[in-house]
């Protein structure tokens, strides 16, 4: 089986309750960065900045999420989909690889993901980027209103809290897609052809399950599962992140406003750089790839210099 990601086989690794579907692109004594995607996206968010980071002597390892492409959950603990299970996903795949330290870069779940990880193991973090900031999630306050324009934006999340919302989505993956990425990235251009590439992600027996999980567990709607309890118990105190960091906004993210990344300063107590990227959306590496790759290596650079 192949990717459309340029035609680069998919590879497969086993790790604790899942069977990884992912790329590996790059020299193997390349630096390793990992890119983890959002929702409703996929690796192909990363095609454009793939080039950009192979001519930089990168190993670079884009996996599916899980309930993703052709990750298959092994067992009932492959089907949640709270913060702490795809943070620990990252970690067992780097185990899987035999991979010590990675620079992890993400957006949305992507970058929640590389945010626990980077918090929970930081001495497997070589570097984060992470788009929108820190991204772990306080469950607790969950109940807590945000202000109604931004409500207004995460419809989504009460949607998938009804039999309804989960009935929409089972039935219509393609086209809840289409309006997030539209709400979300209102001055990107996507084509269908983009729109097509991520939906076949979608078509994975467990996508329903783990995408519901997400948005119930995040709203304290539904418990989360027994091999994360300890890990959730550790992200409720909102652990700080000692990596070198680099977060970007999107100026044109239209969920998510950009700010000067202050209010969520105090997380990061290693070295940690803020840029906001004009004319980005939420799908930040696909809309702007040169910006993304940046980030990354500014991280790696930070990275040795704090090692010097």
């Amino acid at each position: 089986m192949t990717s459309p990601l340029g035609g680069i086989p998919l590879q497969r690794a086993v790790t604790g309750p899942l069977d990884v579907s992912y790329v590996d692109i790059g020299p193997r004594d390349g630096d390793p960065v990992i890119l983890l995607h959002g929702w409703p996206y996929d690796i192909h968010s990363y095609g454009p900045v793939v080039s950009l980071l192979a001519e930089e002597h990168r190993r670079i390892i884009i996996p599916y999420l899980r309930g993703h492409g052709e990750t298959v959950s092994l067992e009932d603990a492959g089907r949640s989909g709270q913060q702490a299970a795809i943070g620990a996903d990252v970690i067992e795949l780097m185990d899987a690889l035999a991979i010590d330290r990675a620079v992890l870069a993400g957006f949305d779940w992507g970058g929640r993901a590389a945010c626990v990880a980077a918090a929970l193991w930081p001495e497997r973090c070589a570097g984060l980027v992470s788009v929108t900031g820190y991204l772990i999630q306080d469950v607790a306050a969950g109940v807590k209103p945000l202000p109604p324009t931004t409500e207004a934006g995460l419809w989504y999340f009460f949607y998938f809290a009804t039999d309804r919302g989960r009935a929409g989505l089972e039935a219509n993956r393609r086209e809840i897609a289409r309006v997030v990425w539209t709400r979300n990235s209102p001055e990107w251009a996507f084509t269908d052809a983009d729109l097509d590439l991520a939906v076949a992600a979608f078509d994975n027996p467990a996508y329903v399950d783990v995408v519901i999980h997400s948005y119930r567990h995040r709203l304290g709607l539904a418990p989360g599962h027994r091999r994360y309890v300890d890990l959730e118990r550790w992200l409720a105190t909102a652990p700080t992140i000692s990596a070198p960091t680099v977060t970007l906004d999107g100026g044109a993210d239209g969920n998510f406003p950009a700010t000067d990344g202050s209010g969520y300063a105090q997380h990061f107590t290693g070295t940690h750089r803020h840029r906001i990227v004009q004319g980005a959306g939420h799908n930040l590496p696909q809309e702007k790839p040169e910006a993304f790759a940046d980030a990354i290596l500014e991280a790696e650079f930070l990275a040795k210099r704090e090692q010097t």
